[in-house]
């Protein structure tokens, strides 16, 4: 399993099996599979968390003790996104978004985002999971979506917040049962045409931001009108797609015995991911309230 979200990882995938389930069999100890994974229980596979209790037969690999579960992740994934919620319902009320202190809130606002983004970057850089620097990048997470749904519901469109969570549960629940019931197909191909994807997107978005910087307005206009819409339709799809990727990793994680404190980089990639599918919507809603 990867350490983060597929957009910050460094890590590729253990194995390239076609088809994905939450079902997969652990290959059996032995077995060439077996030692492909960074999990893999044959002890000599290249695996940091392998273990050779059984000396003098290889063929005997035991399951790992304290290996994650899927409970983990989904308490460490409830933890993670609990705490974007309530720092987010706080900046909310605490940071209202009005003519009196407009400037105030939106420079907490873009504050808090950047220091979520160097906690997101560190763990990203770290070979092992931190619940604190996990739990941090989420809490200045939650300020920065606090402020800027607030003032999106304030000043573009009220009730463009519930839109934007229905729609990114939505896009959760359409992911998760495409990949349970293998309809995605997460092999190297994929990732790397969702890593080129990525790449090729976030680049547009900051030659559209310095040219918005320079000249002024929308930049080169990919965040309003019918460019807007597209781009954040492809931002929605390309979420979608990280999703995809991170239960995948999760998958892995399961499948080759990965320790229990992995469970926080999946938490940590499914709470990105999930973000950046909000944001796109908040803003897609946005664009398409202010056309009427």
């Amino acid at each position: 399993m990867r350490s983060s979200n597929p957009v910050f990882s460094r890590r590729g995938f253990s194995r390239d099996t076609g088809y994905a389930g939450f079902n997969a069999q652990q290959p059996q100890a032995g077995s060439p599979a077996a030692g492909a994974g960074p999990y893999a229980t044959n002890p000599y596979a290249t695996n940091p968390y392998a273990q050779d209790t059984q000396l003098g037969d290889p063929t005997q690999a035991p399951a790992r003790s304290g290996a994650m579960t899927i409970d983990d992740v989904v308490s460490r994934t409830a933890i993670t996104l609990g705490t974007v919620f309530v720092t987010a319902a706080l900046s909310w009320f605490l940071l209202p978004v009005d003519p009196a202190n407009i400037n105030t809130s939106y420079g907490i606002g873009v504050g808090a985002a950047l220091v979520a983004f160097v906690f997101a970057m560190i763990q990203a850089f770290k070979s092992k999971a931190s619940p604190a620097l996990i739990l941090l990048y989420a809490a200045f997470e939650g300020v920065f979506l606090g402020v800027i749904s607030s003032a999106v519901s304030t000043y573009v469109t009220p009730g463009a917040v519930p839109q934007a969570v229905l729609g990114t549960m939505a896009v959760f629940a359409g992911v998760l049962i495409a990949y349970k019931m293998r309809w995605i197909r997460v092999n190297r191909r994929f990732v790397g045409f969702v890593m080129a994807a990525a790449m090729g997107f976030m680049l547009l978005m900051v030659v559209n931001l310095l040219f918005a910087l320079i000249g002024g307005g929308d930049g080169l206009g990919f965040r309003s009108g019918g460019l807007g819409i597209l781009f954040g339709v492809i931002g929605i799809i390309l979420g979608a797609c990280f999703l995809a990727l991170d239960f995948k990793q999760v998958e892995d994680g399961l499948t080759y015995g990965a320790p229990r404190q992995e469970a926080w980089l999946a938490a940590f990639g499914l709470t990105m991911t999930l973000v950046w599918i909000y944001l796109e919507f908040l803003r897609l809603i946005a664009i398409l309230q202010g056309d009427d």
